[in-house]
């Protein structure tokens, strides 16, 4: 990917260096390109089921970063839409020996190195859901925003290296808090997070990560959501299995298995498991298989103290398989999906729901 370093930036960047004493090397990366997708469906909602159409993917990362008088190093950057809409922003610290710390918005903190981590050829599998996001994908994503994560230095150990994060937010209501601004909610209140990932030699990679929050309301508990992965490489060959959990405490108000489902709602467990192999056929064409199930527990008849037997309502386990290929040309890539869903959105009524993409992609 090329970067058009210091185009029609030069002023930012001179202002950079007069007013905080370090030189900054600025950069633009763009990537555009264009998309063909298709949905079919059995839920019954024409509207959702049945619809195709072309669309753009356009988006602009602005990047700064320098060194600071001491030798520690600053970055940052914001990524936007063709919109001008912001998607992500952040800032990372990174302080030789000591490790890093960062914080923004949208940039997925700790919890984006742990959400449905195994081999893809092209996208996650739930991005071609039809329905919203796994749980899996969701798991510590109310901690993302309005904290600091940090980044401990690699440890190296006997053929592998482990690194550690460690996060803590003030309030984990998953919202931006933009410099001099606060957030405050009724019935969330801090967060907290830890993941280790480690990496052997011999191709294996382990991850476990875990985030709690506090809940502030009278007879609601603290929410606790937890993930772990491994994957192993062995030449062209890759494989990928992943379990994920999360408690959101029992509920009084119990959700039918016929209606749609809220990650993270007052109540209900949520676990998913994932498989992935993925192929790279040569240095530009690569090809990936994964299935993902994901299980949800409404955990009713809590106010009677039964959460199971015939006051409790059935699981719904929405079940999603995704076959792949990506294929790149220098500065140009043309990538697609086809993800299949099994009851979307926990819902036991809406059957299934097929997701085709291709995707030209293009990089400057």
């Amino acid at each position: 990917m090329n970067k058009l370093k210091k185009i029609g930036l030069t002023a930012l960047a001179t202002s950079l260096v007069a007013s905080s004493g370090y030189a900054a090397d600025v950069s633009v990366v763009g990537n555009t390109g264009f998309t063909f997708s298709t949905q079919n469906g059995n839920s019954g909602d024409p509207a959702a089921d049945h619809g195709k159409g072309f669309g753009t993917d356009n988006s602009m990362t602005f990047s700064h970063s320098g060194e600071l008088d001491n030798g520690w190093s600053v970055s940052a950057s914001t990524a936007l839409t063709d919109a001008f809409a912001l998607t992500s922003s952040s800032v990372t610290l990174t302080m030789g020996d000591m490790g890093s710390i960062a914080s923004g918005s949208g940039f997925g903190g700790n919890s984006a190195s742990f959400d449905e981590e195994v081999p893809f050829a092209y996208e996650q599998v739930d991005d071609g859901s039809g329905g919203g996001a796994s749980s899996m994908n969701t798991v510590g994503s109310a901690n993302d925003n309005g904290g600091i994560h940090y980044t401990a230095p690699a440890l190296d150990l006997m053929g592998a290296t482990a690194t550690i994060k460690l996060g803590y937010v003030p309030k984990a209501e998953d919202t931006f808090v933009a410099g001099g601004a606060t957030t405050g909610s009724a019935d969330v209140g801090s967060g907290q997070d830890a993941g280790i990932t480690i990496s052997h030699d011999s191709g294996l990679t382990l991850g476990v990560y875990g985030a709690q929050r506090t809940r502030l309301l009278t007879g609601q508990q603290d929410a606790f959501e937890g993930s772990w992965y491994a994957k192993y490489s062995m030449g062209p060959v890759s494989f990928g299995y992943q379990e994920s959990y999360a408690d959101s405490g029992v509920t009084t108000a119990a959700e039918a298995t016929g209606t749609n489902k809220t990650f993270d709602s007052a109540g209900g467990y949520f676990s998913a498991n994932l498989m992935s192999i993925a192929f790279n056929v040569n240095d530009n064409l690569s090809v990936s298989y994964a299935k993902l199930e994901d299980t949800y527990d409404a955990q009713a008849g809590a106010a009677a103290a039964v959460t199971t037997g015939g006051a409790a309502v059935a699981d719904v386990t929405m079940d999603m398989k995704s076959i792949q290929a990506a294929y790149s040309m220098g500065s140009m890539s043309i990538k697609a999906y086809r993800t299949s869903t099994d009851n979307p959105r926990w819902d036991s009524g809406g059957d299934t729901v097929t997701v085709n993409e291709i995707a030209l992609g293009l990089s400057f």
